[in-house]
């Protein structure tokens, strides 16, 4: 079964790849704006992310399926005031599903033991592992009032589009030169 993910992936990030890569400059733009919705969007955002060791911004993540599907990002790790590289977020699923989707992500990471594991590291693999939390609120909720289990906690917000889908997939972030 991870065999299966890995190779939908490999196949989605080929085509990716080539087809949606953006500059530097453009990613570095638009990751500004993402980070400005999460502060509008969600009430204490901009002090926890203050309060971090750092953050990857996947400001525009596309996604489809029928059937078989995946989904491609790219994004900027910020800290010490600073971008510090590019990586992209892959993900190749399976099951039934159905629909296009656009969405953007943060990952935060709340220690520095997990930010020093992931710049030593060549990329994530998330959803095997269990090591990300991903931080679900309500509109009302301040963030600061957020107790929070890991050292990485991921935010999904600005959704469009729709996707229907009961599917296993995988995810992998893996650095990318830009």
């Amino acid at each position: 079964m991870k065999k299966i993910l890995m190779a939908l992936s490999m196949l989605f990030i080929t085509f990716n790849s080539s087809v949606m890569a953006e500059d530097a400059a453009i990613i570095n733009a638009q990751a500004d704006i993402a980070v400005q919705k999460f502060y509008k969007n969600v009430e204490g955002g901009e002090a926890f992310l203050n309060k971090v060791k750092g953050y990857i911004v996947f400001p525009n993540i596309y996604k489809a399926g029928f059937f078989v599907g995946g989904e491609y990002g790219e994004g900027v790790l910020r800290y010490n005031g600073a971008n510090q590289g590019y990586y992209s977020l892959t993900t190749g699923s399976f099951g039934w599903q159905f629909g296009l989707q656009k969405r953007s992500m943060i990952i935060a990471f709340v220690s520095d033991r997990a930010l020093d594991s992931f710049l030593k590291s060549n990329g994530w693999t998330i959803g095997a592992d269990g090591s990300l939390n991903v931080a679900v609120w309500g509109a009302s909720k301040d963030l600061s009032t957020v107790s929070f289990e890991r050292d990485a906690v991921a935010f999904v917000f600005d959704e469009a589009g729709l996707m229907a889908s009961i599917a296993i997939e995988g995810s992998k972030i893996a650095p990318i030169q830009r």
